[in-house]
């Protein structure tokens, strides 16, 4: 099956309430009168005017904003009505309602492995809107229960697609949220194709360590973190280091011998490099035996 919406052609009602009023009204007057007088005849055709202007106005329906009407005639969609009042439509066709309003679907935390193999604990909304009514009613049994399970199913592939944590290396769940988003509605989108929906926005909505393992997570965060402000704490250092020496040099403040530029070169990275404050001390003099 690949239905596709179809506008329905549909007369104003307000037209054809207004003849169903004339059939009921005009039958009932007519059967009234035949009715004193032995016309069987007029009796039958106002019986069956009557009959006629109510069929007329099975036919009548209202379509609210933010509502469709799907009409099935015979088991056969013949189209969907979007126009918004009465309208009318063939009064022995089924006319189910489909909201066409933005939804939102949220997805329970879940607890998945990211790609390093970590348990992770994961949530998601997602934004979507029925597009095309009639593969929403015909081509899935529930697109309600449809788009939570394909949603689900997007998000945990996402999830375990992706480190929690990448350092910097690639994307990962919690430092390229944008990103991330992005591809799980594009797939999203993909999954749900099926059933004629249209994703506006998908976002996570929780992100954290299972308790498991979150304890032992953040200290190899904090770790990971101290290992990197040391690492730019010394590739500072090292860099005043040389803009010291080549200063020194350059403005002939003092002849340095190697060893003297060992030793300088040594204090200078202990006190740049050092967690606590240095102690000075101030050489004098040279002392002589």
């Amino acid at each position: 099956m690949n239905l596709h919406e179809r506008r329905g052609i549909t007369p104003p009602g307000s037209v054809m309430l207004l003849l169903a009023l004339l059939l009921i009204g005009g039958g009932g007057l007519m059967a009234y009168r035949a009715s004193e007088k032995p016309a069987q005849p007029n009796m039958a055709i106002g019986i069956g005017l009557v009959i006629v202007g109510f069929i007329v106005a099975r036919g009548l329906m209202t379509v609210s904003p933010g509502e469709a009407k799907v009409i099935q005639f015979l088991g056969r969609y013949t189209g969907t009505v979007r126009h918004q009042g009465l309208r009318w439509a063939n009064p022995f066709a089924t006319k189910r309602t489909v909201s066409i309003r933005i939804r939102s679907t949220e997805i329970p935390v879940l607890k998945v492995n990211d790609a390093d193999g970590n348990p992770i604990e994961v949530a998601a909304v997602v934004i979507w809107q029925v597009a095309d009514t009639a593969r929403a009613l015909f081509e899935v049994d529930n697109f309600i229960a449809f788009v939570a399970a394909q949603t689900e199913t997007a998000v945990r592939h996402i999830a375990g697609s992706y480190p929690y944590d990448s350092h910097g290396k690639g994307l990962a769940l919690r430092d390229n949220a944008d990103e991330i988003t992005r591809r799980m509605s594009e797939e999203i989108a993909q999954r749900v194709q099926a059933a004629g929906v249209y994703i506006v926005e998908s976002r996570l909505t929780h992100l954290a360590f299972a308790p498991e393992i979150a304890q032992s997570m953040l200290q190899r965060q904090q770790a990971n973190a101290v290992v990197a402000a040391r690492y730019r704490i010394v590739e500072g250092a090292v860099g005043m280091v040389q803009l010291a020496l080549a200063k020194l040099t350059e403005q002939r403040i003092v002849d340095l011998d190697p060893q003297t530029k060992a030793a300088m070169v040594s204090n200078l990275l202990v006190v740049l490099c050092g967690d606590r404050g240095t102690q000075p001390v101030i050489q004098a003099g040279t002392a002589t035996p």
